[in-house]
């Protein structure tokens, strides 16, 4: 093939590169077969004509609409699902005594915003709950269980891995809990966690760990108890990307006699660094999200009658969803500001750090 180009409108030769890099940048090309030269047209008009590429009629213009077919059945329920919850809810968390059942309210406002983070009172007093307990539980649970679940799904995956016997069988002992009841779960670390449980009495101390606990000793449990649970979508997600490492890394590695915590540091993180940045940006998202382990571990926010101890911020906004829906709105918004900067967050700084 020739390295030059036909201009439609203008005299101009262009070399190869030039062409590839403006067919990229989206001008209307083809290869003109009789000639042997690649054939690029830099007019602004639209051009009727159907291109041929090596003799294959290029029909994804007139099939464009087809796509939009194919898409548009999840397009409506994202749509009806996703987007405009998301619009009323930012639409409601403006608004002043809404009321969800008949839809009425008393004009809009950013009192709202204000009475959730302690600012300004609402109906006569001040609520701090969610400044003094949701946002530091929330936050805690998130920067402690996220980092330590991924080291320990990482390295139950490279052991996993590693394994020639009942590998098969120990993968299904481990994904066990993604599958079991979150509330069962969390009744059975009540009872381990009792005062009269089974982890006192290996240890023999006398803690109080759930009901009756101060909020501190509370946590150790409830991060325990979400570590745990979150392990097995993490250990199949790094599993898989472990069969997709070349082998060649470790033939050489064992060559040089690299030891193996080099091996896991240098050759594997970053091999499976696009799995971990998934696992990392999916749980940040669900640990802000926390609620189901609070109900399952202390059936309440509190470790005792009338306490808000283990409150979070989802935990606020299902307490007030019925009797303060602008309140419960308002800080959905909140959470959600502060998941989409976590998430573009990571996703900037895995510009450097992720190898595909």
């Amino acid at each position: 093939m020739e390295n030059t180009t036909i201009s439609k409108n203008y005299d101009l030769t262009l070399s190869r590169d030039q062409v590839f890099d403006g067919m990229k940048e989206g001008y209307l090309s083809k290869y003109d077969e009789s000639k042997d030269v690649i054939v690029h047209f830099v007019s602004r008009k639209k051009a009727k004509e159907k291109f041929k590429v090596g003799g294959v009629l290029d029909n994804e213009q007139s099939n464009n609409w087809k796509a939009w077919l194919y898409l548009a059945p999840v397009l409506i329920l994202m749509a009806i699902f996703l987007i405009y919850p998301l619009i009323n809810t930012i639409v409601i968390s403006f608004m002043s005594n809404y009321n969800y059942v008949t839809g009425d309210f008393d004009g809009f406002t950013l009192n709202n915003f204000g009475a959730i983070l302690g600012l300004s009172d609402i109906n006569g007093y001040r609520d701090n709950r969610l400044i003094d307990y949701g946002f530091v539980n929330t936050f805690l649970i998130t920067f402690v269980t996220v980092p330590l679940s991924l080291v320990i799904a990482l390295l139950i995956s490279v052991l996993l891995n590693s394994l020639k016997w009942l590998k098969k069988v120990y993968q299904v002992v481990f994904f066990l809990p993604y599958v079991t009841n979150t509330i069962a779960i969390g009744m059975v670390f009540s009872v381990l966690f009792d005062k009269q449980g089974i982890i006192n009495y290996i240890f023999g101390s006398d803690i109080t760990w759930i009901y009756g606990a101060d909020r501190w000793t509370a946590m150790v449990p409830l991060c325990i108890y979400i570590v745990w649970s979150s392990l097995p979508f993490k250990i199949l997600i790094l599993l898989s990307g472990l069969q997709g490492v070349d082998k060649q890394y470790y033939q050489a590695a064992k060559i040089d006699s690299t030891p193996k915590w080099r091996v896991l540091l240098r050759i594997t993180v970053p091999a499976l660094s696009p799995q971990i940045l998934y696992l990392m940006v999916t749980s940040f998202i669900g640990a802000f999200k926390e609620y189901s382990s609070i109900v399952a571990l202390f059936n309440g926010p509190g470790t005792s009658t009338g306490s808000y101890n283990m409150y979070t911020i989802v935990y606020y906004i299902y307490d007030n969803l019925t009797s303060n829906t602008s309140l419960a709105a308002a800080a959905a918004v909140i959470l959600f500001i502060i998941i989409l900067i976590f998430t573009f967050l990571q996703l900037w700084l895995s510009k450097k750090r992720v190898h595909y």
